[in-house]
C-alpha cells in the first residue's frame, strides 16, 4: 500500500467509521498529507508501507520544524502531532504497518495564556481532542456532545447529564432546571444540536422518556466523574492547565461571551445566577473591561 492509499483509507475510515465531524477530518487529513509531501520530498522517493515503518521521530521533528516556520502556532502543532499519532495508530490496526517511533514524539505543551478560564484556543483544542476519545464512535460522540453544551450553552456538568430521552432531538431554547431547581431558558447553538444529533445516531442505547440521554457504556447515567477524567487526560496531553476541568468550560462560556460585548445581565440569566455579584466574580470581571465599560456608558466619559 502506497501512502497515498492509506491516507485515502484512514480518511474514508474517520467519516465512516467514527463518524468524526467534516472539519475534523478535513485538518487530520490535512496534516498527515503535510507530512507524507515533506517524506516524499526528504527521502526522494516515493512512500510505500516500508517508508511508513521506517519513520524515525527525527522526520517527524523536520517536519515540525518546517510547519513552525511556516507559521504555524502551539495549537496547530498540537493537532498535527495528534492527528500524525492515530493515523499510524490505524496504520497499525488496520494493514499491519508498525512503528514504534511515533509514540516517542511528544505533544508540545500549548501555552498556557489564560489559567481560568479555560482560553478560546483551548476550550476548541479539547473538543477537537475529545472527537478521538473512547474505544467506541460513539463513546466519543457523546463526550463531544456533553462537552460542546458545557462550553456553548453554560450548563453545569449535572444539568447536562441530567438530560433525558425526551429532550432529544435538542430545541433552539432548554429549559434548564439548576440549582435550588430555579429553572431559566437557555438558547443553544447548531452546533451544540449538531453534536447531540451525531451522538444520539450512533449511540447503540435507544432512551425512552425518563432514562439518560447521556448513558455510560452499561446504559445507565453517565458519572461525572468519567467526563472529569477525560479532562484530565486531555489537558495533560494539549499541556492545558490543571484548572481546565469540565466546570472551566462553564466558566468559559461566559467569560468568552462578556470579552466579546455580551451584557452582564445577559450572561446572569444564561448562567442562572440569583445575584448578579456572583455572575462577577465567576467570570472574573477584570479591571481593564470594566474600564472600557465605563468609557462607553459614562456620560462624563464622551
Amino acid at each position: 500500500m502506497d501512502a497515498a492509499l492509506a491516507l485515502k483509507s484512514w480518511q474514508e475510515q474517520m467519516t465512516h467509521g467514527r463518524r468524526l465531524s467534516p472539519r475534523t477530518v478535513e485538518a487530520y487529513t490535512y496534516d498527515v498529507g503535510s507530512f507524507l509531501a515533506f517524506l516524499s520530498e526528504h527521502r526522494g522517493e516515493t512512500i510505500d508501507a516500508k517508508s511508513l515503518a521506517d519513520v524515525i521521530a527525527a522526520d517527524v521533528r523536520g517536519w515540525l520544524a518546517l510547519r513552525r516556520q511556516s507559521g504555524l502556532g502551539a495549537r496547530g502543532v498540537a493537532r498535527a502531532v495528534s492527528a500524525l499519532r492515530t493515523f499510524f495508530v490505524f496504520l497499525e490496526k488496520h494493514h499491519g504497518i508498525e512503528n514504534a517511533s511515533i509514540r516517542r514524539v511528544k505533544q508540545p505543551k500549548l501555552p498556557p495564556s489564560v489559567p481560568k478560564p479555560v482560553s478560546i484556543v483551548g476550550a476548541q483544542a479539547l473538543l477537537d481532542e475529545a472527537e478521538l476519545s473512547g474505544k467506541e464512535p460513539w463513546v466519543a460522540a457523546r463526550n463531544v456532545a456533553v462537552l460542546t453544551l458545557l462550553y456553548g450553552a453554560g450548563l453545569r456538568i449535572s444539568e447536562a447529564l441530567g438530560l433525558n430521552g425526551d429532550d432529544a432531538p435538542l430545541p433552539e431554547t432548554l429549559v434548564i432546571t439548576g440549582k435550588g431547581n430555579k429553572q431559566r431558558i437557555v438558547p443553544l447553538l447548531p452546533q451544540a444540536r449538531e453534536a447531540v444529533d451525531r451522538f444520539t445516531a450512533l449511540s447503540p442505547f435507544k432512551p425512552g422518556r425518563d432514562d439518560p440521554l447521556f448513558p455510560g457504556v452499561r446504559g445507565k447515567r453517565l458519572n461525572p466523574r468519567i467526563l472529569q477524567g477525560l479532562m484530565q487526560t486531555m489537558r495533560r496531553s494539549l499541556g492545558l492547565p490543571e484548572s481546565a476541568t469540565p466546570h472551566a468550560l462553564r466558566h468559559a462560556f461566559a467569560t468568552h461571551l462578556l470579552g466579546a460585548g455580551g451584557d452582564l445581565r445577559a450572561i446572569q440569566e444564561l448562567l442562572g445566577h440569583a445575584s448578579l455579584s456572583t455572575t462577577q466574580r465567576y467570570t472574573e470581571v477584570d479591571q481593564t473591561h470594566l474600564l472600557k465599560v465605563y468609557d462607553r456608558a459614562h456620560p462624563r466619559a464622551r
